[in-house]
């Protein structure tokens, strides 16, 4: 493979171009016209236009894709996440135009992209489910059913859901039938398909997910867990590997499960394993993401190793680079992701123009990014703007080391995350690993609370400045009057 297309943008784009040129593999970028002077751009060996701003106007063109493939000799694509990451129709087109897409088979993107499917098939291999049902519901009275012998509080979830979308959380029967038609509405908007499944709501729920690696040669490891627990609005806003509540016999329970889903689908390549833990630590499978995840990072820098590279050997045809027992964890990492948006107006997205735009330096810490200043956050994808990645050798180290990193990313023009970031690191019940997803709604309910904190946080640096320099001015005063002493007593 001497040559690879990144059909994607932003800071993953970036990110497997780093790789790319590490690997001495030329590469080849595309770009709409909001990301015409885009870093990614400028870095890769060769960019192609592709077309307008709306993705559907570009990133998402298939065909045009394949196309420039072909006219400049690529012999593989690298889809990054989202956009066509993990869809298995331009999977096979790749695959009959005789290219390698870096990423799993279509047929396994299939499996696991339909939740009912990948509940069906991990069943198989004795995977912990959420108690429910694997299979689409459409009758409201069979639903209704299905919830009172699970018991409520349940969810009804979009078969080819994600991302909230399609879920309506259901206290009672009363209510049941009103949020089914909702969430098959909504599914049917956003998916195209209106199937539906029931599950019970599991109380106190972390969201802990295990890194996946397989070749084709049936071997299967796990890059160990990842916490994915802080959220809004069902995404992930701050990841952190380990999670601070796993012991080791549960991370290994955990991921030789993970390990068993991939076999349940015969996978290839890098994948993401999604559990639900509840308050008893009892785990669930919830999905499987068949792509990269946008918190890779964190793996990354625990174990030292570059997932982008696995990724490209094993879709070269190569052997995992290491077994299981060859893997180990040493040390910490968080990463924040840096969105633009207004965290005390409920998160949302602030668009405007980066006038300044810093970023923290030093040992152990790494910015994904996409921008430099003067540039614009586009309306037309995802508001973020960079991933602050931060190892300490401890948890605690690694928590302090990413308050000061945050203290010192320079961002104006627009609102961003990093405030909030700052909050969850320091409020006591992230510090002391006892939270959950609920973390937003149990203590950013009324967002003056963060505010109120930032000023009186703000008003400490002001009268700690101010001790400052009245001990400056103190000490200088007194320099001065023993100078004018000493001057006498000379003159005597």
């Amino acid at each position: 493979m001497k040559k690879v297309l990144v059909a994607n943008r932003g800071e993953i784009a970036r990110r497997v171009i780093r790789t790319l040129k590490k690997m001495n593999i030329a590469s080849v970028a595309i770009y709409s016209d909001a990301d015409r002077n885009a870093p990614h751009v400028l870095e890769a060996d060769e960019a192609v236009y592709v077309g307008e701003s709306p993705s559907s106007e570009s990133y998402l063109k298939q065909d045009l894709i394949l196309q420039i493939c072909k006219d400049l000799n690529v012999e593989g694509i690298h889809p990054g996440y989202g956009f066509l990451s993990e869809n298995s129709g331009f999977a096979r087109k790749v695959k009959a135009a005789g290219m390698t897409l870096i990423g799993p088979s279509p047929e396994s993107m299939e499996v696991m992209g339909d939740k009912l499917r990948a509940k069906q098939a991990v069943k198989e291999y004795n995977v912990p489910l959420v108690p429910g049902v694997d299979e689409a519901i459409t009758d409201p009275q069979a639903a209704i059913k299905v919830a009172e012998s699970v018991g409520y509080p349940v969810l009804i979830k979009a078969s080819a859901g994600g991302g909230g979308k399609g879920m309506r959380l259901v206290e009672n029967s009363g209510e049941f039938i009103e949020q089914m038609k909702l969430a098959q509405s909504e599914a049917r908007s956003s998916f195209g398909d209106d199937a539906v499944f029931i599950e019970k709501f599991v109380v106190e729920p972390r969201h802990i997910e295990i890194q996946v690696f397989a070749d084709r040669f049936g071997n299967t490891v796990y890059l160990f867990e990842r916490e994915c627990s802080i959220q809004r609005r069902h995404q992930k806003v701050i990841e952190e590997a380990p999670s601070a509540i796993l012991t080791p016999e549960l991370r290994v329970k955990m991921g030789e499960a993970a390990v068993a889903v991939c076999k349940a689908c015969n996978y290839e390549g890098a994948g993401t394993v999604e559990f639900l833990l509840d308050a008893n630590l009892d785990f669930f499978f919830l999905e499987m993401n068949t792509r990269l995840q946008v918190e890779h990072p964190v793996t990354e820098e625990i174990t030292g190793l570059d997932l982008v590279e696995w990724q490209i050997r094993v879709a070269r045809g190569e052997k995992l680079p290491k077994m299981q027992d060859e893997l180990s964890i040493n040390g910490h990492a968080i990463e924040v992701r840096v969105y633009a948006e207004d965290t005390l107006n409920n998160f949302t997205p602030d668009i405007g123009t980066l006038r300044r735009y810093r970023i923290p330096a030093g040992k152990n810490t790494r910015v994904d990014d996409a921008f430099v200043e003067g540039m614009p956050i586009p309306i037309y994808y995802d508001p973020m703007i960079a991933k602050l990645v931060i190892w300490g050798k401890t948890r605690e180290e690694a928590i302090e080391r990413t308050i000061l990193a945050i203290d010192h990313y320079q961002i104006s023009g627009l609102k961003t995350t990093l405030d909030f970031g700052k909050y969850v690191l320091k409020h006591p019940a992230f510090r002391s690993g006892k939270f959950d997803t609920n973390f937003v709604k149990e203590y950013f309910q009324d967002p003056k609370v963060m505010y109120t904190a930032m000023q009186e946080e703000a008003e400490a640096l002001v009268h700690g400045i101010n001790d400052i320099w009245d001990a400056i001015k103190k000490k200088q005063k007194n320099e001065f009057a023993s100078r004018e002493i000493s001057s006498s007593w000379k003159n005597q």
